[in-house]
């Protein structure tokens, strides 16, 4: 029997299908679909019943995650070298291999046993890709595209807002600035991928301080399963202040943008849906 939470996604995936149907029989090419969310909010498990639905409508569906194009721990462990250490912290726009995402997304319609389209899976639990071997493929092309990912659809910030940290990680570790304001430099090389975008659903959590249980709790799965680089309370809430500038820039800005909000509240319950 489902609980209440699964009931609860199973209708969601169903109205956003029933809603987006008749666009996704329009066009003539894989429909995109955005799924932006803060850590913890649910894009994962909404994108995969997404996924399930639309494919017993008969619609072919794939699924890319922002988080699967994460560079290596030793590609970031360059960056953090090279440009600033807090680099080396996967998340951050600029810690996304963002031109193998526009390329697996060009070569999806054109899928086929004989050339197949594979793209990475990462590993959250060792902090790296997995091997190529354990790499999703598509050998058809996809009626549904579902991208999920944290800061879909965001845009980057205005440089004065950049100027007051916003908490002790970048008042401490970055007191000149120059990491946020790579990191906001870095956001607008994501803007040609966010205009792949047919449209853009946004999952609301009601505020940051709800984000970061919600994210802790996920931790705690990683943690159960034993998995090598998963983190404890104290390494989680230092993770977790990387995205707090950021995720405080898309609750406040991301419902304009959104074709389709979703809000929640503190307890993962839908308390409102509106189209755009």
């Amino acid at each position: 029997m489902k609980d209440d939470a699964s009931t609860q996604n199973d209708a969601l995936a169903g109205h956003l299908l029933d809603h987006y149907a008749g666009r996704i029989a329009r066009v003539q090419r894989p429909y995109v679909l955005g799924l932006s969310g803060l850590q913890g909010s649910g894009k994962s498990t909404l994108a995969r019943l997404l996924k399930i639905q639309a494919e017993h409508r008969g619609w072919p569906t794939e699924v890319l995650s922002l988080d699967d194009f994460y560079y290596s721990r030793s590609e970031r462990e360059a960056l953090a070298h090279q440009v600033h250490p807090l680099l080396k912290t996967r998340g951050v726009p600029g810690t996304h291999e963002i031109e193998l995402l526009l390329s697996v997304l060009t070569a999806l319609p054109n899928a086929s046993e004989k050339f197949p389209v594979t793209w990475p899976r990462f590993d959250k639990g060792r902090d790296t890709r997995m091997p190529p071997s354990r790499w999703p493929r598509a050998t058809r092309p996809p009626r549904l595209v579902v991208m999920e990912g944290w800061a879909l659809g965001l845009r980057p910030q205005l440089e004065s807002a950049l100027e007051e940290p916003v908490n002790a990680l970048e008042r401490l570790e970055d007191p000149d600035g120059h990491w946020r304001h790579w990191v906001n430099k870095q956001l607008r090389a994501y803007q040609p991928l966010w205009r792949k975008l047919d449209a853009l659903i946004v999952l609301q959590a009601p505020n940051w301080e709800v984000i970061r249980e919600w994210r802790s709790e996920t931790e705690k799965d990683l943690l159960a399963r034993g998995a090598p680089l998963a983190m404890d309370t104290a390494a989680m809430q230092r993770f977790l202040l990387h995205f707090e500038r950021l995720s405080r820039h898309a609750l406040a800005t991301l419902p304009v943008l959104a074709d389709t909000c979703v809000e929640y509240d503190t307890h993962h319950h839908v308390m409102g849906l509106s189209h755009n």
